[in-house]
């Protein structure tokens, strides 16, 4: 197998838990809860759970083919589909490095989360609200951070095989172990209905105006004096950017692992595997945290807050906290580190690509510091901006948005990504259709074949549209 000396994984095993780490993160654990809480619980999940099936599963089996076939990056790996569209690889590579400067400080959070959980066994507790405050406030966090990111930068220098598939291979069963002991618990608590009801109850609420009309899209002021959105196009908004940002749809993260995956190996399973494992790992962090919420009449929109601040409150109240407090922030732990290593790979796999076409040596130790270097940049910047809570960087909040964490997310979840998707949409289904079939075809039929044309040529491209006119109504504040 060519791997252009990059790397490739040991094991189809290996790729998948890889492929699920880079997918199973923040966008599982800290976005999947509250965005669903925002988007009215079951109005939200149907919504996505289509979108997962009619542009989650094309776009991902499409990715890892493309970087299988190529045995490339995103930017070499589309210039070889078609030069013209050389351009949809330099958008997607670009995304992980937005994504990598506020990534790791969520992560340096939950690590600094994770160690004062230890100290619940013995007896200490702490006020989750001042905690967190002080968690945003203090420049100190930003040691927490650091350390988050020098563990991703060892685990990624060690290489494909080594780092990536060795850390994944251990962490991604254990994740999924300590996410379902969670959701056992959480759903065994006193009052857990209303959070089950809140999930599974079918409803059309989030909407509806304050008026209870059913609309397409508006706006209006809340009790805090901030415009908030309704209607079905805010809610496609946030299911459509979680699918993305979870699945690390249009990233260079699949398409950068694709081409480290054995010819042997059958895509389309692959696919589906890593699209049913991030649902089923949503699902079952929206039963870790919707129920226990419920159970202490802790509201489900909480945005940040529902995680670092709603959780531990939880934990201070709930029988065993101390040790369901330790298994739920060392499971977030897991899931964050192995989604900044797959956006760190993204980008050095397409940088790698760049200097083998230089006729360079593919130096992964060099193209890591320069990674590096910009992810300690960014996430200092979003650190110390405290989530906007401090001035420090006030004059970054551009977009409208109220803090550095939403600009970098604003370009990367809200823009670039539902773009490049929409982009790649039409590369394979109108500008080289059937593409990826031989790819696809090396390890038997491709079953799914006429599903897959008909949602990547007509109704992908019409939903990712809705949700980028969505997103950028939302960005721009733009009304109906």
């Amino acid at each position: 197998m060519n791997n252009q000396n990059k790397g490739s994984f040991n094991t189809n095993f290996g790729f998948l838990m890889a492929s699920l780490g880079s997918a199973v993160g923040l966008g599982n654990l800290w976005q999947f809860p509250y965005k669903m809480g925002t988007g009215g619980g079951f109005t939200f999940l149907l919504i996505y759970m289509i979108l997962l099936v009619i542009v989650g599963y094309p776009l991902v089996l499409s990715e890892i083919a493309i970087g299988r076939k190529s045995q490339k990056a995103a930017i070499e790996a589309y210039k070889d589909i078609h030069p013209k569209f050389k351009f949809n690889g330099i958008l997607q590579t670009i995304v992980p490095f937005f994504l990598i400067a506020f990534y790791c400080t969520f992560g340096g959070y939950v690590l600094k989360y994770f160690f004062k959980s230890l100290g619940m066994f013995a007896g200490k507790t702490f006020e989750p609200g001042p905690a967190f405050d002080e968690t945003l406030l203090n420049a100190s966090s930003l040691i927490w951070v650091i350390i988050f990111l020098a563990l991703t930068v060892i685990i990624v220098l060690a290489g494909v095989a080594e780092g990536i598939e060795r850390f994944c291979k251990f962490a991604m069963p254990a994740l999924f172990v300590i996410l379902v002991i969670m959701a056992i618990r959480s759903c065994t608590l006193d009052g857990a209905g209303e959070g089950l009801k809140f999930l599974f109850r079918p409803n059309l609420d989030a909407m509806r105006s304050p008026e209870g009309d059913l609309s397409l899209w508006g706006t209006y002021v809340d009790d805090e004096g901030k415009v908030a959105a309704y209607g079905f196009l805010n809610v496609l908004k946030l299911a459509g950017s979680q699918m993305f940002f979870s699945l690390s749809l249009a990233s260079g993260c699949l398409i950068a692992y694709g081409s480290y995956l054995d010819k042997k190996e059958h895509l389309e399973k692959d696919a589906t595997i890593i699209t049913i494992g991030d649902t089923l790992a949503a699902l079952l962090a929206g039963l870790a945290i919707m129920p226990a919420c419920a159970a202490y009449g802790i509201p489900f929109a909480k945005s940040a807050g529902l995680a670092f601040v709603a959780m531990p409150t939880v934990f201070n109240n709930m029988p065993g906290g101390a040790f369901f407090a330790m298994l739920f922030w060392l499971l977030f732990f897991f899931a964050c580190l192995t989604s900044s290593i797959g956006m760190m790979e993204g980008g050095i796999s397409a940088i790698l690509d760049s200097r083998i076409k230089a006729g360079k040596s593919a130096n992964r130790f060099g193209v890591t510091m320069i990674m590096a270097a910009w992810a300690l940049i960014g996430n200092t910047m979003t650190t110390l901006d405290g989530l906007g809570a401090r001035p420090t960087f006030a004059w970054f909040h551009i977009l409208g948005q109220a803090e550095v964490l939403s600009v970098w997310d604003a370009i990367a979840e809200g823009i670039l990504m539902p773009v490049s998707g929409l982009i790649m949409a039409i590369l394979i289904g109108w500008v080289v259709p059937h593409y990826i079939d031989d790819e696809v075809e090396l390890n038997g039929t491709f079953k799914s074949k006429g599903f897959f044309n008909f949602c990547i040529k007509w109704i992908g491209p019409i939903a990712m549209a809705l949700i980028i006119i969505a997103q950028l109504q939302d960005i721009f504040h733009i009304g109906m």
